[in-house]
Parts: C-alpha cells; structure tokens; sequence
C-alpha cells in the first residue's frame, strides 16, 4: 500500500465501487490493472504515482492486482497488462494498454483533469522574472495568488512590495514591508527599502526634462546631477543613475555631506551583490576611492 493518499490497493467489488466509481463522480481515478508477473507493470507503476503525486489530489490513482481480482477484470473486459483506464462521472472515458511514456499519459490525462497548482517556489521565480523583465502587474498577480496560499513568504512579500511600488502604492508597500522579520533576508528588505525612498525623493524633485536642461547649461551643476539620478533611479534607469552618481563622487565626494557615496551604497543594496552593475560599479567606486 502506497503511503500518498492519492494511492490505494483495490481489494474487491465493493471497494472498486466505492473507491473507484463513487470518487471518480468528485475526481477522476486512474485504475492501474496490473500484476506481480508482469515486468511492464512494475516499470509504469512509479511513472504513474509520479504523475498523481504531481496533480496534488486532483487526481486518484487506484491499483488492481488482475491475479487476485479475477471478477474486476472481467467486468471490464481486461485482456492484456498492463492496462490502465481513467474513470470520470462513474465511466470509464480514456485508458491505454502496455507500457507508455510519460508524455503520452499526460496528454491522455490533460482534456480530463485539472492542471495542478503551481509549486510557490514556481511561483515566485516566475514573478522574479517577470519583474526583472519590466513587467511588474503580471508579477504582482502571481505574487497575489502565492501569497493567498501563505501570507508569510518574506520574499514573495517583498517582491509584492516592489510591485506596488512601481505603480505608486507607497504606504501600502511600507505596510508589506513592515510584515517581513528575518535576517537571512535583511539585504533584499534593504534593497526594497532603497527603492521606496528614491520613489518618494523622485515625486518632490523637478521633473527629468527640466534637470538635463539645467545640465546642459551647466555640466557641473552638482545638485542637478544628483537630483536627475535619483530620477533615474525611481525609474529604474540604474546604469544611468551609476554613472552620474559616480562622477558626481569623483568630482565633489563631499556633496551634501558625502550623499553620492551613501547613495551609491544604496542602489548596491537595492539591486543585489550578484548584479553586474554592482560588480561593475563597486570595482570604479572602489578605484575611485584609492
């Protein structure tokens, strides 16, 4: 007897009713006709439990012994093994005979039984990616479903945050970000903590146009050179950003009490020690400073 609940031995015609039939009316069974003698049986038999276990109670899989339910295997006209047959709404609908691939049961279970939940860690690498390719309302929605399904995810809750970030909801990304504990995510709170205070300093600076212009006139303009970088940075135009920034710490380190610097350390903080940017930008920092 398998340990999955999703599994069970059929022993009898009573149990075929009410294991088989009766589920099969709530989620489809799989029925795995079947026999100690036969070595195609034993080499479908975990390529079959792999299968339900991944459909996570969506879908049942239950296993005759044809030696020993000689009635059942009557009853549905078994003539070689194995032979597997899929019951839906007490019917059998679809079913196969011999050793199949695992595509091929897929796609014979695919028009009969629901797609499994993603796995969270799916999820989130799937938001992560969206995200980093610009497309933050998408991610936003799988990140609005993994954390129905658990709230307390501190890296899905800081994802979340950033999402909401970007399209405005500051307070409410504080809130999230308030919700996560945990130093082994300390870097990624910080990152997202930078994000919102270069959000917030960005809506009471002048506008992107207007500060170019100001730099046009006068290249060397330290207070416009920053200003347009955190612009930038609200946007997410960080190599922009790392570069005005640094030339404006090359060129006057102690403006506003050493801010390009602090702020450097930031966007490091924001985008994560294995970006290439960091790794480009901490080398010249680095170079810059000795």
């Amino acid at each position: 007897m398998s340990d999955s609940p999703y599994i069970f031995n059929v022993s009898g015609a009573a149990q075929f009713e009410q294991l088989v039939i009766e589920n099969s009316f709530h989620k489809p069974v799989l029925v795995d006709f079947w026999a100690e003698w036969c070595a195609p049986c034993k080499a479908l038999m975990p390529i079959l439990a792999q299968i339900t276990e991944g459909y996570q109670g969506e879908l049942l899989l239950a296993k005759v012994d044809c030696d020993v339910e000689q009635d059942i295997v009557a009853r549905f006209g078994i003539r070689s093994l194995p032979t597997v047959v899929l019951f839906k709404d007490g019917q059998p609908v679809d079913g196969f005979s011999g050793a199949q691939p695992e595509s091929a049961i897929r796609a014979l279970l695919q028009p009969h039984v629901a797609e499994p939940p993603a796995p969270q860690a799916d999820l989130l690498e799937a938001a992560k990616a969206l995200y980093a390719e610009g497309r933050s309302g998408d991610a936003e929605q799988l990140l609005t479903q993994l954390l129905g399904e658990n709230s307390d995810n501190p890296s899905a809750l800081i994802l979340y945050a950033r999402c909401l970030a970007e399209r405005g909801e500051l307070d409410e990304a504080e809130r999230v970000l308030g919700a996560v504990s945990g130093d082994e995510h300390k870097q990624a709170l910080a990152g997202a903590r930078a994000q919102l205070t270069f959000l917030r300093q960005a809506a009471d600076l002048p506008e992107v146009a207007s500060l170019k212009t100001r730099l046009a006139q006068q290249p060397e303009d330290d207070e416009a050179t920053y200003q347009l970088a955190v612009q930038q940075l609200a946007r997410q135009q960080y190599d922009a950003a790392l570069d005005g920034l640094l030339r404006l710490f090359v060129r006057n380190r102690s403006y506003a009490d050493g801010l390009p610097h602090k702020t450097l350390l930031q966007v490091f903080e924001l985008l994560g020690n294995d970006h290439p940017l960091v790794t480009q930008y901490r080398r010249r920092l680095y170079q810059a400073i000795y």
